[in-house]
């Protein structure tokens, strides 16, 4: 009897080219005045098709609802249709019955967060120190990054503490370069 398969943890994110999610003010100011096109390998309706449940931290979340229309046109209230799962040692208000707030550790919450993607994909939205907390429980199997063509200096890093990543393929996009990446689990 072959064991069942777990989904597929993926961490999908946009960067600066000196390795920063937000700057140090947490906005994406940076990010969101960049051109942007077709992807060629990260096009995000493909990417979010194959989602069945998304995690993210409390900054995250709370940039989401504050600001739905720089990500998602006139979208109004919660934009994801999918089980969110945001971690945060807070009392956080959902933004919806799809959301659930969770404290812990990503590890304690394994079971509950596979049992909602189901055969899909789970997203790793955001932010770098909560992707490398699923990289070091063996949690997090790619980073799929859009890489901007701009440095900030200072802000949120891309990941916080050591992950090892091994290249898989890379694209473009308008002024991204696109990179998929595998994490490495074990070394020589």
């Amino acid at each position: 009897m072959t064991a069942p398969t777990r989904p597929t943890y993926r961490f999908y994110t946009a960067t600066s080219l000196d390795g920063f999610l937000a700057d140090e003010h947490d906005s994406l100011d940076w990010l969101l005045s960049q051109p942007l096109g077709a992807g060629t390998l990260l096009d995000y309706d493909a990417f979010y098709a194959g989602v069945g449940a998304l995690i993210m931290g409390s900054t995250t979340y709370q940039w989401v609802l504050d600001h739905p229309q720089e990500q998602f046109g006139d979208a109004v209230g919660w934009p994801y249709d999918k089980p969110t799962f945001v971690f945060s040692h807070r009392d956080l208000e959902r933004a919806s019955d799809a959301v659930t707030v969770l404290s812990g550790t990503p590890a304690e919450h394994r079971e509950a967060i596979e049992t909602a993607a189901g055969d899909h994909a789970v997203w790793v939205m955001g932010g770098g120190d909560l992707a490398a907390q699923f990289a070091r429980a063996g949690m997090l199997d790619e980073v799929l990054v859009s890489i901007a063509p701009v440095t900030l200096g200072a802000g949120r890093p891309l990941l916080g503490g050591r992950v090892d990543l091994q290249l898989q393929e890379f694209g473009r996009n308008e002024a991204f370069l696109e990179a998929r990446y595998t994490v490495v689990r074990e070394h020589p």
